[in-house]
């Protein structure tokens, strides 16, 4: 086999993957925009330490040339942020940071949140609010029906409770 068709993988340098925004509009709840916050001080500290680490005229290690690229997004992410903070309202409608509680049609019952892009966890019921679940419930009231299309079909979910956290 010829050496044009073999990676050696000690002769190619990892390169590090570039977050980057979706281009929708960063809509953040306050605890959204903390977290954004927080993660800029996480970053930053960890790449003065690998930067501390560096030797003179040595390339910038890989870890480094991470937290310097997530770091730039991170900032980025606080400064383009739009704080919504609808904590302590009482609309009867889901708006962004609301916390909507559903009966799936089987019967199984469960709480999502509409929140930002970065502060989204679908396995933990918090919603990117651009995502099709969210945007289903967006506008929904308690007693309405509302459905999604899905992989695998179009699925129906009642709203039982809409509501929103208090203010700290």
């Amino acid at each position: 086999m010829s050496r044009a068709f073999v990676r050696n993988d000690g002769e190619v340098p990892e390169e590090p993957v570039e977050r980057r925004a979706s281009g929708r509009p960063n809509y953040v709840t306050a605890a959204g925009l903390a977290l954004l916050e927080a993660k800029v001080r996480e970053l930053a500290a960890l790449r003065a330490a690998l930067a501390a680490a560096r030797k003179p005229g040595e390339q910038a290690p890989l870890p480094l040339r991470q937290a310097e690229l997530d770091l730039r997004y991170y900032e980025e992410r606080v400064k383009s942020a739009r704080l919504v903070d609808n904590r302590g309202q009482a609309f009867p409608d889901a708006r962004f940071g609301a916390t909507v509680r559903v009966r799936e049609a089987g019967g199984a019952e469960r709480e999502y949140s509409i929140v930002g892009e970065d502060e989204a966890d679908p396995a933990a019921g918090r919603l990117n609010w651009a995502s099709p679940l969210a945007a289903a419930l967006i506008g929904a009231r308690a007693g309405d029906e509302v459905g999604f299309t899905r992989k695998g079909g179009t699925v129906s979910l009642t709203v039982l409770a809409v509501s929103y956290p208090g203010k700290d």
